[in-house]
């Protein structure tokens, strides 16, 4: 599918494709919920990182966090609006992640929302349960490419 995606300010715009594209992972760790913000988790999609065309690239800045287990990922974001826009991970260099929030094209709804790194949310968060819920303390074992297998999704 093509994902199609801006910045607030438009300054930034990029096209990227995804075999990925529902958007069921909510992560409530400390730099998804301090750097980008909205209910105090992110959510990222996956993304072919050879497929990825952005203009506007001069506007993009990039905050390297720092993970014990998970390298440096990349958070690209813009310069001017502070938009995050995706995610990248030199452990996983075919990979992007574009962020779902800066995502223009309509995504397909999820038959079910993993909610993961639970042990680092805010105390202030309310994590849905019920029905179609899955909660995990850190990273599920199940990669996107899987759980959309599983689900029998394109």
């Amino acid at each position: 599918m093509l994902l199609e995606g801006s910045c607030h300010c438009g300054s930034i715009r990029f096209r990227i494709e995804s075999s990925t594209p529902y958007p069921y992972q909510e992560c409530y760790c400390s730099i998804c919920r301090k750097t980008a913000g909205g209910g105090g988790y992110a959510i990222n999609l996956g993304a072919d990182a050879s497929t990825l065309e952005v203009e506007g690239r001069e506007n993009l800045s990039v905050y390297a966090a720092r993970s014990q287990d998970r390298g440096a990922p990349e958070r690209n974001f813009c310069r001017g609006c502070g938009s995050y826009l995706w995610l990248f991970n030199p452990m996983w260099p075919e990979l992007i992640h574009p962020f779902a929030s800066a995502v223009d094209t309509p995504l397909p709804r999820p038959p079910e929302r993993v909610r993961l790194m639970l042990n680092y949310a805010a105390p202030w968060c309310e994590v849905p349960s019920g029905e179609g819920e899955k909660h995990f303390p850190e990273y599920p074992e199940e990669s996107l490419e899987e759980w959309h297998r599983r689900h029998g999704l394109p």
